[in-house]
């Protein structure tokens, strides 16, 4: 690990940071944390102006399980605006670059923290995923991100977006340190009712498990337009690798699979509409008093502090939740996820881990789609089922494409099993024939 001089050098050309803690010091295998994840010794911003100097009286539940596994982190990531974007280009504070080309995005909302590895600042990172938000930026960047099952981690002191699919996972240079993080962070919590009474396994030592025998299932849902070529190519060749170490490549349909971002994108503004109400003006955070009223304090704090993405989702959530299209969209839309969850359940009757692309497309350029939410939201077409259905999920590189960007492999197992996730993983990143030389930036 470089000294933080150097990092802050290299971050000036990246911008994967919002704030450094005072006295970081140089220190094997350090990492980051996402500026969603509240700390009592710097600001949690949310890269949002109505966030700007807000410091929490308390920390995350993770961030204390950091402190007691006595791992250093040296700051706090950039990310979209409460974590609503796929590029990390909706940040009050900068956009940040992919290190791999930095006229490119590193994906998001977790940009901040997969840039962050990729370029050497750091070992290790945490993120959020809601609809991707680990898996994609991980992809884009060239390093492995995990989203574990929903009640894995506790989410207390993540400043919430969408409660019923929000998680936490890390973001690392391999498979080992993700699981050696996974481990730390994981378990049951009294201050999360959402998390789950399962026991913590030592993911690590798992990962040396034979996998002869598995069966792994490749939906063809996932295979189909809208995904090119050279992703589709590098994915199969990577269920090959894994077929050569024993498993059984078995294809399975996910039929709902074509709603779900249209599900997603419902539920999401819905719940981020709702969780965002908080932020009035008067409580906490940015407040513009200048109006004659109570409610031109309310109209003027939210309009001023909230970027345009926010404001969108926030208006498409509560439309969404109005009477008289309540029934009409979001309850219909609840059918659905139950759905997309039974497809999952039924696949895992009959095989062990899913084998899918993480993303359609390789990293985009900085404003490609800016001007369309749209196109931007279908970015993260592979990655939000898992949200939805609530399974772990998990991105490893599996190769590049013609511009030297990355591409990733996303594996999907059924609920609460991690270690069978991550073992399937680490084989096929130790037997994928090639090692990745990260950019040089620290």
């Amino acid at each position: 690990m470089a000294d933080i001089a150097k990092i802050k050098a290299a971050d000036k050309k990246i911008g994967a940071f919002v704030n450094f803690k005072n006295g970081s010091k140089n220190e094997l295998f350090s990492g980051a944390i996402k500026d969603n994840l509240v700390t009592t010794n710097l600001p949690t911003t949310c890269s949002s102006k109505m966030l700007e100097k807000f410091i929490s009286p308390y920390e995350a539940t993770v961030i204390k399980k950091l402190h007691e596994a006595k791992l250093n982190w040296i700051g706090k990531t950039n990310l979209d605006e409460f974590a609503m974007g796929s590029s990390t280009e909706n940040s009050a504070f900068g956009v940040t670059k992919n290190p791999w080309d930095l006229t490119r995005v590193p994906g998001g909302s977790s940009g901040g923290s997969a840039a962050a590895v990729a370029a050497g600042m750091v070992d290790w990172a945490l993120g959020s995923d809601t609809g991707g938000s680990i898996r994609q930026p991980a992809a884009f960047c060239g390093v492995v991100g995990l989203k574990p099952t929903y009640g894995r981690v506790s989410r207390y002191g993540l400043i919430a977006m969408a409660s019923s699919l929000d998680q936490i996972g890390p973001i690392t240079r391999n498979v080992k340190d993700a699981a050696k993080l996974l481990k730390i962070i994981a378990g049951q919590d009294k201050m999360d009712a959402t998390s789950v009474d399962k026991p913590v396994e030592n993911y690590e030592k798992s990962l040396l498990d034979d996998i002869k025998g598995l069966r792994i299932g490749v939906p063809k849902e996932y295979f189909g337009k809208g995904l090119d070529p050279e992703i589709k190519k590098k994915v199969e060749e990577a269920i090959k690798v894994l077929e050569k170490q024993g498993v059984k490549v078995v294809p399975i349909p996910l039929p709902r699979t074509a709603y779900a971002i249209s599900v997603y994108y419902i539920i999401q503004p819905a719940e981020a509409s709702t969780n965002l109400s908080r932020y009035d003006g008067i409580k906490y955070g940015f407040s513009d008093q200048s109006g004659k009223d109570l409610l031109s304090v309310y109209l003027n704090s939210r309009s001023k502090g909230f970027g345009e993405e926010v404001k969108r989702r926030i208006i498409l959530g509560t439309y969404v939740l109005s009477a008289g299209y309540r029934d009409a969209y979001y309850k219909k839309a609840t059918k659905v996820r139950k759905l997309i969850r039974q497809d999952f359940d039924e696949a895992f009757k009959k095989v062990d881990i899913i084998a899918t692309p993480t993303t359609p497309t390789t990293a985009f350029k900085i404003g490609e789609k800016s001007e369309n939410p749209l196109e931007m939201y279908l970015s993260d077409v592979y990655a939000c089922s898992a949200n939805l259905s609530g399974n772990p999920a998990i991105s490893v590189p599996c190769g590049f494409d013609k511009n030297k960007l990355p591409i990733g492999l996303q594996l999907i197992a059924d609920h609460f099993e991690e270690r069978k996730l991550l073992n399937v993983a680490y084989t096929y990143e130790q037997n994928r024939g090639f090692d990745i030389e990260y950019p040089k930036f620290v």
